[in-house]
């Protein structure tokens, strides 16, 4: 018999395997390809990560509110980066920017061999901690600070990841992007134009690539208690 942890995880109704099923399905009819990513999306419960009153909606392809002007990113948003993520080898050490409900940080600690992760808004990082506990996923090292800074203590880091758009790119993580590693980042207002970039470190040369166009929460400098 399933524990009821085990049955809320697994999910029934709008959150069964059938229904996560089919949005693993939209996602790789909107181009996701690695196995790896849809692998990792098809077992990490998104209703696990969304506020009970969201949770018939988690496995919509999009966005959804988690508090404090927040979001949990569309599931595509999430694959896409990821793919990105990997696409260069499997990274040993990511640094995360803006852990928010944890759905990211669980898909990338299950991709990846350590991830560290930082989030400016304390309530939002505690419940993340939580998620993951009860997912086993220990890979995961969180920080409350602010993310502009990074987490230069334990850089350079092989990829990072950052789920929020500065209107321009923080220099504290431009220099934490170790050789051969590389930094998935929204870039652009609000509201304006946002393009999705990859920035590799390459002979001690940044080489940028924009992957497409985005649309993201502002990344906020400083923290929250």
């Amino acid at each position: 018999m399933l524990s009821p942890t085990e049955v809320y995880l697994r999910g029934s109704g709008l959150t069964s395997p059938r229904v996560r099923e089919r949005l693993i399905e939209r996602l790789q009819d909107a181009g996701i390809s690695d196995e790896r990513v849809l692998r990792s999306m098809r077992r990490t419960p998104r209703h696990l990560f969304v506020e009970e009153a969201f949770s018939g909606r988690a496995y919509e392809d999009t966005a959804l509110p988690i508090g404090h002007g927040q979001t949990i990113s569309q599931p595509y948003t999430v694959a896409r980066m990821s793919e990105a993520i990997l696409r260069d080898g499997v990274p040993n050490k990511v640094l995360e920017i803006g852990t928010g409900s944890g759905y990211q940080t669980a898909i990338l600690a299950d991709l990846t061999n350590q991830v560290f992760s930082i989030e400016r808004i304390k309530s939002l990082q505690d419940l993340a901690r939580e998620r993951l506990r009860v997912l086993d996923r220990y890979n995961v090292r969180l920080r409350h600070a602010d993310g502009w800074q990074g987490w230069s203590a334990h850089g350079p880091f092989d990829a990072i990841l950052v789920a929020a758009a500065p209107d321009e790119i923080p220099p504290r993580l431009l220099e934490q992007i170790a050789e051969g590693g590389r930094m998935v980042i929204p870039v652009g207002p609000q509201g304006g134009v946002q393009r999705l970039l990859m920035i590799r470190r390459v002979d001690g040369v940044l080489r940028e690539e924009i992957l497409e166009g985005a649309s993201f929460v502002p990344l906020i400098a400083g923290a929250v208690a």
